[in-house]
C-alpha cells in the first residue's frame, strides 16, 4: 500500500453560506450535520484511509481552539494515526503551504509518498475515493476526482460543449514533487489558484489524472447545502 499524509483545509471563511449562531458568523466547516461538525466528518474519513501517517486540519487564524473544541469529541481518544492542527493563511496557497511544512519531515524520512489535499467543506467524500485518488496519484503523479458537467448553458443560453467535467477533492500527487513545487512557488511569490497549479508550474513533468467521483460529493457553498448535506448522510 501507498503511505499517505492527508491536509483537511477548514481556513475558509464560508461567507457564501451565511452561518450565524447567536448572530455572530460562523466558519461553515463548525457547522453541525447530524450531530458532528463538517471539519469532523472530512476528519474521521481521513482517518479511514489505508496507510495514512499523519491528518494535518488547517484552521483559520484565530480560530484555532474553537477547530480544536469541535473535533475534539469526534476523534479517537488514542489512535495510531496523528492528527495536527496548523494555522492557514489569508489564500488558499498559504494554508496548503502551512499544511505542506507539517507533514515535510515525514515526506523527508521516506515515511509519506503521497500528500492527499481536502476541503473540509465536503463531508460526504468517501473513503473509498481518498483510496482511489490516492493510488492513482502514486501511479501517475497526481490525481483529481472528476465528475461530468451536465447541463450547462453558456451566458447566451446555448448548451455547452460535452465533454466538460468538474473537479472535486481530495486531490493527491506524489509528496517529493508537490513539496517541491510549493518550494519554488515560495521562493518566487506565487500563489496558485489550486493545488495543481503550483504543480504544472514547478513541476510539468507530473502527470495529473482524472478519477471518476459523484455529485453526492458536494461542497458545502450556499444555505441550502447545509441542508442537503445532512439529506444525504447515509443512515446506519
Amino acid at each position: 500500500m501507498t503511505t499517505s499524509a492527508v491536509v483537511i483545509l477548514g481556513a475558509g471563511s464560508g461567507s457564501r453560506v451565511g452561518a450565524t449562531v447567536d448572530g455572530v458568523p460562523v466558519n461553515k466547516v463548525l457547522l453541525h450535520l447530524a450531530g458532528m461538525p463538517v471539519l469532523a466528518r472530512s476528519v474521521r474519513t481521513a482517518l479511514t484511509v489505508p496507510d495514512v501517517r499523519r491528518v494535518v486540519v488547517v484552521a483559520r487564524p484565530g480560530e484555532e481552539q474553537l477547530v480544536a473544541e469541535a473535533l475534539a469529541p469526534h476523534l479517537p481518544v488514542a489512535g495510531e494515526v496523528e492528527v495536527v492542527l496548523v494555522t492557514g493563511g489569508a489564500t488558499r496557497h498559504a494554508s496548503e503551504s502551512a499544511a505542506l511544512r507539517a507533514v515535510a519531515p515525514l515526506v523527508e524520512a521516506g515515511e509519506v509518498e503521497v500528500v492527499a489535499i481536502h476541503d473540509g467543506a465536503r463531508p460526504l467524500a468517501p473513503g473509498e475515493l481518498f483510496t482511489r485518488t490516492i493510488a492513482a496519484a502514486a501511479e501517475h503523479g497526481g490525481a483529481l476526482p472528476v465528475v461530468p458537467a451536465v447541463g450547462l448553458v453558456g451566458a447566451d443560453g446555448s448548451a455547452v460543449a460535452a465533454g466538460l467535467a468538474g473537479v472535486q477533492t481530495p486531490q493527491a500527487f506524489r509528496a517529493a514533487p508537490l513539496l517541491a513545487a510549493y518550494a519554488q512557488a515560495d521562493a518566487d511569490g506565487f500563489e496558485g489558484t489550486d493545488t495543481a497549479s503550483s504543480l504544472e508550474r514547478y513541476q510539468p513533468g507530473v502527470r495529473v489524472v482524472a478519477v471518476l467521483s459523484s455529485p453526492l460529493n458536494l461542497k458545502v457553498t450556499h444555505p441550502e447545502d447545509v441542508a442537503l448535506a445532512e439529506a444525504l448522510l447515509p443512515r446506519a
